[in-house]
């Protein structure tokens, strides 16, 4: 869902991109302040659409690289002639990352059909990143600040906060979009956790997975091709919402000790 602020381009949504250009300039503007762009960031926005939240980055001087799948909307982009505007051609989901300066700030407005699968893609570049700042569907920002104990708590919950601080900054209704999506957004931020007790993101992953693998089923039964309760001190009677990030960190150690 790219991010537009005037009318420089009539272009006709695509339901294959998942966009809804974000037409409110007072959410636009309360974006930026959150971002708080300053001239040495190395910036990367994810889908920019029409430029609404690019054209207004790029006048702190700020180096912006952004990545966008649509020609269509790559041709606007490149029209405005910037000096400190790179623009990618290609999908989010295949790029490379490392290969932007570092450290990298993040920012856009993620396709909601899409947004786990980028947000785990952009877990295996973490330590590039200094922040990132999204528009999501509010139920996923829900979700990814979601503790042990509530039911939207899951793997999206752990996978995020075993890595970064989750922050819901504010909701943003349909109308401030056209066209309106059908639900909610709501803007995230997250920022790198200077300590992170995760030693091997695979294995932590591959344990967090499969003990949301079938939610109404205790530990036992979703770990048990994996760890017994005699490998563990995690009480494998639970069930997975009930773990904290920090027990599904043991939960992995336990597990990596016996292969």
């Amino acid at each position: 869902m790219p991010f537009q602020r005037g009318n420089s381009l009539t272009h006709k949504a695509k339901k294959r991109f998942g966009q809804n250009f974000l037409v409110d300039n007072h959410v636009i503007d309360k974006i930026i302040r959150v971002i708080a762009p300053l001239s040495t960031d190395h910036l990367l926005e994810i889908g920019p659409g029409k430029g609404a939240m690019t054209l207004p980055l790029l006048e702190y001087n700020v180096r912006l690289h952004v990545i966008e799948i649509d020609h269509d909307l790559i041709k606007l982009l490149n029209s405005y002639g910037r000096d400190n505007l790179v623009v990618h051609q290609g999908d989010i989901l295949n790029f490379d990352i490392a290969s932007l300066p570092k450290p990298l700030r993040i920012v856009g407005n993620l396709p909601y059909n899409i947004s786990s699968p980028i947000l785990f893609h952009l877990l295996g570049f973490r330590e590039h990143i200094k922040d990132m700042t999204f528009m999501l569907q509010s139920e996923v920002v829900e979700r990814m600040a979601s503790k042990s104990g509530n039911k939207v708590y899951g793997r999206l919950s752990v996978m995020m906060q075993a890595f970064f601080e989750v922050e819901m900054v504010f909701i943003v209704p349909p109308e401030s979009f056209d066209p309106p999506p059908k639900v909610d957004s709501a803007i995230v931020y997250l920022r790198p956790l200077k300590d992170c007790s995760v030693s091997d993101i695979y294995t932590f992953e591959k344990i967090v997975k499969a003990s949301f693998s079938q939610r109404r089923k205790t530990l036992r039964n979703c770990l048990k091709s994996l760890i017994t309760q005699d490998k563990t001190s995690i009480d494998l009677s639970k069930r997975a919402e009930m773990l904290s990030v920090t027990e599904f960190i043991q939960l992995t150690n336990d597990y990596a000790k016996q292969n």
